[in-house]
């Protein structure tokens, strides 16, 4: 009898199987109309390749393209893709190596590849790689910032000379996404919007276009026209764990914090459930983890997030290599300083330790949460004895920023009030000249909220009800900026 209640499920799975296998999709990515000249055996595996890699889940990606390949080993586009899985445009990170290694099993050199390819079409699209990775007369010896800027403008023409191909348009928006190496650039991300909209408007279950949007509207004044992308992409690819965290971008900025969360706890499932079925170690202290510790803590859910950070740390205390350890550690100690400093409980910080390298770029958060937590229980010594950990970090303009925040504070607690809030307004301004970038903010404790809290504390209302409004503008409905603001208003108005 027991088996009997489970028939239909195991029917259900063996139909969709089946319905899988018939759609020659092994998962569900997305929808892509790609014409080719690639053996019909070879087809499902490219597309499926072509869908990972519109979802950013470049391995997985890599692997497609590679079974591509075994049943068609001339088909120029399938090594095409796999070399473009070394590329990753909006994290500015590219293994150049790497690419060129499979561009070599096609062939050893740029003219070989080319002549392998089968159409011209095929042909312009190798010739837009051996540009991105610095083939050519005119991009060779260039760096990876000229290269791609010279990329944008191979993809400007490939779309030209193929505007009803959607695969040109949805590279080309992302080349343009990829040109912002200053940091997001509303110019530069509007342009690739602009190109991106043909296809949102012309195939809803594209994942380039609905991801590339997503991505082109990730900041607070332009995601409210990311909306239907981000309500629309966890339904478009529900098999990309990327997928599904992407839509929470949207979300963040906006404040939409019950959309954070539950994106984030299915992104999670998906990962690990793909991790499991490929053996690999799970991830418990990466990005889809610190984006939902962070949903709860603005929505008032310090426990849950707590644990969130508790797996983290259970995973770091366990962890004996350092290398291995590297991101593992980078997520630990950004998620530490969110939940002891969102939750002000300051004795937190002895809790949740680990053995980090001052000089790492873990050590920034990690050290700035202790130092900061330790300011707030009176232990000036100590905290002292963190900011000199702090400042053996490896220097950048959040480091230092996060060490001016430490010192004003120590200032203002030994009595020199104005020295303290003069270097604090220099915090705000050296932060507020940083673009805005996208996800939970990685300098801990945000310039603004810091200056308002301590406006506050010295019955400054009005002054610090002025830099809660202006943090809540760059975080939106950030819970400790809210916090304060009511808090401000109620005694302003007294």
């Amino acid at each position: 009898m027991k088996n009997l209640f489970f028939l239909p499920l195991i029917c259900t799975a063996l139909l969709l199987t089946v319905m899988d296998q018939a759609l020659g999709q092994k998962r569900l990515l997305g929808k892509i109309d790609f014409p080719n000249s690639g053996s019909p055996d070879a087809q499902d595996d490219f597309i499926e390749g072509m869908l990972f890699l519109h979802n950013f889940e470049y391995e997985d990606a890599a692997r497609a393209f590679r079974r591509a390949q075994q049943k068609d080993p001339d088909f120029a586009l399938a090594y095409y893709g796999e070399a473009k899985t070394h590329n990753h445009p909006i994290w500015m990170q590219q293994d150049r190596e790497a690419a060129i290694e499979v561009l070599k099993k096609l062939a050893e050199t740029p003219g070989a590849r080319m002549e392998k390819a089968k159409t011209q079409r095929e042909k312009d699209y190798l010739h837009t790689i051996e540009v991105l990775y610095g083939n050519t007369p005119e991009t060779e010896n260039r760096s990876k910032e000229e290269r791609d800027d010279l990329y944008m403008d191979a993809m400007s023409v490939l779309h030209e000379k193929y505007p009803e191909d959607h695969e040109a348009t949805a590279f080309y928006g992302l080349s343009i996404l990829g040109t912002a190496h200053e940091g997001r650039d509303f110019g530069i991300y509007m342009k690739a919007a602009a190109e991106l909209f043909d296809i949102w408007y012309d195939n809803k279950k594209h994942p380039g276009a609905a991801h590339y949007l997503i991505h082109s509207f990730d900041d607070p004044i332009h995601a409210p026209l990311g909306l239907p992308m981000a309500r629309a992409y966890s339904e478009i690819a529900p098999d990309a764990a990327h997928a599904q965290h992407m839509t929470s971008h949207i979300f963040l900025a906006l404040g939409m914090w019950d959309g954070v969360v539950s994106a984030n706890i299915v992104a999670r499932r998906v990962q690990t459930n793909r991790q499991r079925e490929l053996n690999e170690k799970t991830t418990v202290c990466g990005h889809y983890p610190w984006w939902l510790q962070y949903g709860y803590l603005q929505r008032g859910d310090v426990k849950e997030a707590g644990k969130v950070l508790e797996t983290c740390h259970d995973r770091i205390k366990k962890t004996d290599s350092p290398d291995e350890s590297y991101g593992e550690s980078w997520h630990f100690a950004v998620m530490r300083g969110h939940q002891v400093i969102d939750s002000e409980e300051w004795e937190a910080h002895e809790k949740w330790t680990a053995d980090i390298d001052p000089g790492s770029s873990p050590g920034r958060n990690y050290h700035f949460t202790t130092a900061f937590a330790l300011v707030q229980s009176g232990e000036l010594e100590s905290a002292r004895e963190a900011l000199e950990q702090l400042r053996k970090v490896e220097k950048s303009e959040k480091r230092d920023i996060q060490v001016m925040q430490i010192e004003s504070l120590l200032f203002i607690a030994d009595g020199e009030t104005d020295k303290g809030i003069t270097l604090l307004k220099k915090a705000v301004e050296k932060e507020s000249a940083l673009p805005i970038s996208f996800g939970p903010p990685t300098i801990v404790k945000p310039s603004h909220e810091l200056l308002g809290d301590t406006y506050l504390k010295l019955g400054k209302n009005r002054k610090a009800l002025q830099a809660y409004e202006k943090q809540l503008e760059r975080t939106p409905k950030r819970r400790r900026s809210l916090i304060g603001k009511r808090k401000a208003q109620g005694m302003a108005s007294n």
